[in-house]
């Protein structure tokens, strides 16, 4: 298990908000948790430093490609991107110097899955530079894949025959809670539990984090299965809950490098 990091953008600063509220029809109502006063390159330098690989910067909405090419060049090679990702940008941004590419509303659309659009990414970037994000929220009988900043429910449900599907067309998935991200409020044990228990592949949760505890939580109900991102807890974010130093001491506990051994 490893602690991903993550750089999200929001009209080109970096931000965390209460993804559930990020609406178009609603503006008003967008909930900022956090304004960073440091660049996007700030936290990219710093993710290099502590060597945390696979990491997430993830533009929400418009106007954030220089924001993201900021952070991309001040690491690159080791950050995934995301947001408005589709076959005409997707080579664009592996040039700029992302790891990865991930994918949603592109290949989710109206409700659909799109096959014929996930085929060509994998033809123009191969499956290993490709990841899915199955981002999700609570629905009568489970949990189903949102798209467009998690606005829009699609038919796709979180199922041990969905995640086999969609694991045959990409290396990674990213899946995060939408209906507690940036709330700080907990985990979606449930969901937690299901994905530890399902996926095949490597697969990032996010969503609720609220203390090291919830960390520990992940670990044992995801069997160890699951990488993490943190966002609107920590304190490089203008959190309380968790330290970022104390982030990378846990992840390091469980991913030692040949000279902490």
């Amino acid at each position: 298990m490893k602690f991903r990091p993550c750089i999200d953008l929001h009209q080109g600063r970096v931000k965390q908000i209460v993804g559930a509220t990020l609406r178009d029809d609603r503006p008003g109502e967008l909930l900022t948790n956090f304004v960073a006063p440091q660049s996007p390159a700030w936290f990219a330098e710093l993710y290099r430093r502590d060597g945390l690989t696979g990491g997430h910067v993830i533009m929400l909405g418009p106007d954030n490609e220089a924001a993201a090419r900021q952070a991309l060049a001040a690491y690159p090679g080791g950050l995934q991107i995301g947001g408005g990702i589709t076959d005409v940008n997707a080579s664009y941004w592996l040039d700029q110097g992302a790891a990865a590419v991930i994918v949603t509303s592109h290949v989710f659309k109206d409700g659909l899955v799109h096959e014929e659009r996930l085929r060509e990414l994998v033809r123009l970037v191969g499956p290993e530079r490709l990841v899915l994000d199955l981002s999700c929220r609570r629905r009568d009988d489970g949990y189903y894949v949102v798209t467009d900043r998690w606005q829009k429910f699609t038919t796709v449900r979180i199922s041990p025959e969905s995640l086999t599907y969609f694991a045959r067309f990409c290396s990674e998935f990213l899946i995060h809670a939408a209906d507690v991200e940036g709330r700080c409020q907990g985990v979606a044990e449930d969901l937690v539990a299901d994905l530890g228990r399902w996926t095949t592949i490597p697969t990032t949760y996010a969503g609720g984090v609220s203390s090291m505890a919830d960390l520990d939580l992940i670990l044992e109900s995801g069997r160890g299965r699951l990488d993490v991102t943190i966002g609107s807890s920590l304190d490089i974010f203008g959190g309380h809950a968790i330290r970022y130093d104390e982030a990378v001491a846990w992840h390091r506990r469980l991913n030692p490098v040949s000279g902490d051994r």
